[in-house]
């Protein structure tokens, strides 16, 4: 039956279900049918919160569900608060596992995050939900009867276990339990789809397949393509290359700034609204030699509009410019007055431009500590300022130094 609230534009509707989309299960026209005719549907994306922001690579799906509820939808968004102490296996090892507080701690700022992107007001709002609501009241008969629901062939299909087996690497059996219990995040829900990241495709058709078994419903599956770097590893926490909400705009302005050129046109498309019209003459002033920097200061101006505001990315453009193109100091470079002779590292660590003497002794032998204005890295990890010099540290941090 039609929903008076659903928008069943066919222009729109092919958009929401192409752009930036890797995949769809069972099929696009399964989805397309369903929301040509109008019905409210509903779909969920679920974080686990092993980190304390959500970022970039997040932003992808929780855009796309955004898009979903403009069109009259119903959306979840879901927290994993219970996953979460486990964590989704991965490939090389067993992850750590995190106490109930640590959880707690990391998504204390997930809904204000992401509100600026979906609504959690009006009357379709997005509900906030916690999936320890039902997995934390399953009892030890319940959860044997959904290990039931799936078999250890079907298990070692999974990529990162095979790969496992393969180096005999060890696989826990409570890791064998979490695509479990995240496909359970969709039988208790009863949704009528999910969206993720394509990395997950494994653990969201995982869901499919117990809301079949369990309740008889057809689950649609949406994934996402991934932001990757030019070696494949997927842009977040993990690989620490993230550009997460929690940064500045001159921090986000700058990390996008020293991606590979290879991002630019995927990033266009499934982080930004970007017209494809528009994107397609950009690739196609790429190619015929135009300056990839003039294509990505486009990108990290949308990137922090979209994240901040239009004024702040303005400024960190302007900021990024006076730095690294005029070779200029940044206004707000950090000061700090010594007497002579102290070392750099502990100066460094009592402004508290570097964290720990370790990390000064890794920036100093990934030659990450120069002289402003000059190529020439500083190399001695005890060197000491015996007179005023003004130095970068890493790519983004600038300090004035002088002599009492």
């Amino acid at each position: 039956m039609k929903n008076k609230g659903v928008i069943t534009d066919a222009a729109r509707i092919d958009a929401f279900l192409t752009r930036g989309v890797e995949n769809i299960f069972p099929k696009a026209d399964f989805v397309r049918a369903k929301m040509l005719r109008g019905e409210q549907l509903t779909m969920y994306y679920g974080i686990d919160p092993t980190g304390p922001n959500i970022h970039l690579g997040h932003l992808i799906p929780i855009r796309k569900l955004a898009e979903f509820q403009q069109l009259g939808h119903k959306i979840y968004f879901l927290i994993g608060d219970f996953t979460a102490t486990i964590g989704d296996p991965d490939k090389a090892s067993t992850r750590k596992v995190l106490t109930r507080k640590q959880v707690l701690d990391n998504c204390r700022h997930y809904q204000d995050q992401a509100s600026k992107f979906i609504s959690f007001s009006g009357p379709n709002r997005a509900e906030l939900k916690y999936n320890s609501t039902w997995l934390g009241k399953l009892g030890f008969a319940e959860v044997l009867e959904l290990a039931s629901k799936m078999t250890v062939q079907q298990m070692l299909k999974r990529d990162m276990f095979e790969l496992r087996m393969k180096e005999g690497s060890p696989i826990h059996i409570h890791e064998f339990m979490y695509p479990l219990m995240q496909g359970y995040d969709s039988v208790a829900m009863d949704v009528d789809g999910e969206i993720g990241g394509n990395d997950q495709t494994w653990n969201m058709l995982a869901g499919r397949d117990l809301l079949k078994s369990m309740k008889n419903k057809d689950k649609f599956v949406i994934a996402m393509k991934l932001l990757t770097d030019p070696s494949g590893k997927k842009m977040g926490k993990t690989e620490n290359n993230a550009v997460s909400l929690d940064q500045t705009p001159e921090e986000m302005f700058g990390r996008i700034m020293s991606w590979s050129d290879s991002l630019i046109l995927p990033s266009f498309e499934i982080c930004t609204d970007m017209p494809m019209e528009e994107i397609e003459s950009i690739r196609k002033s790429l190619e015929s030699g135009t300056n990839p920097r003039d294509a990505k200061v486009r990108l990290a101006k949308a990137v922090v509009t979209m994240c901040h505001d239009a004024a702040a990315a303005e400024q960190a453009f302007q900021k990024f410019e006076q730095t690294f193109k005029k070779g200029e100091m940044p206004a707000d470079a950090a000061e700090a007055s010594v007497a002579a002779g102290t070392k750099l590292a502990d100066i460094l660590v009592s402004e508290k431009i570097v964290a720990s003497k370790g990390e000064f002794r890794r920036l100093i032998e990934g030659k990450g500590v120069s002289e402003f204005g000059s190529d020439e890295p500083i190399s001695d990890p005890d060197f000491k300022v015996d007179k005023g010099i003004s130095l970068r540290i890493g790519k983004k941090r600038f300090v004035k130094i002088s002599i009492k």
